[in-house]
């Protein structure tokens, strides 16, 4: 799906707030409720839009540790390794890179005797699993939602 700076702007302030209702999309963006609405549904189809979801903070929950996790995955086992880590409680994001790690996860836990827990009781014993290396975080400075999508006044 090709996107005009009219969806740009729609996705942007649905962004910022996945709550906004469509009335205030379009007169923040001079259009029909309708008109967004229809484009709104077209960006769902497409896959441009995934979801809608709460940013809740992982402390206000219980979650007091988080780690991002360096693994590396025995060659073959690269599949089999990545079903399994969705199905772990904890494993918050998989992302496949170059350099060092084949996969880097961030995960959430508790505390650190949680995050022993699920490194050593179930990361560390997945099929495919080689080694891994643990970063705890210590705290996050910036987390933006917000995707640097150009809006109608970022066009030429």
């Amino acid at each position: 799906m090709e996107l005009d700076a009219t969806d740009r702007a729609i996705l942007r302030l649905l962004m910022e707030d996945a709550r906004t209702p469509f009335s205030e999309i379009a007169r923040q963006i001079d259009m029909s409720s309708a008109t967004v609405h229809d484009r709104v549904g077209r960006m769902e189809d497409a896959g441009v839009i995934q979801g809608y979801h709460a940013h809740v903070d992982p402390r206000k929950v219980g979650l007091g540790t988080s780690a991002l996790v360096g693994f590396r995955v025995k060659q073959g086992r690269e599949k089999e390794a990545l079903q399994q880590l969705r199905e772990i409680e904890g494993v918050q994001e998989i992302n496949l890179t170059t350099g060092e790690w084949d996969v880097m996860l961030r995960v959430y836990a508790e505390d650190t005797d949680a995050l022993r827990e699920l490194m050593f009781d179930h990361i560390a014993e997945l099929e495919g699993f080689s080694r891994s290396q643990t970063m705890v975080i210590l705290g996050t400075e910036y987390d933006d939602p917000v995707l640097p999508i150009q809006g109608p006044e970022d066009d030429g």
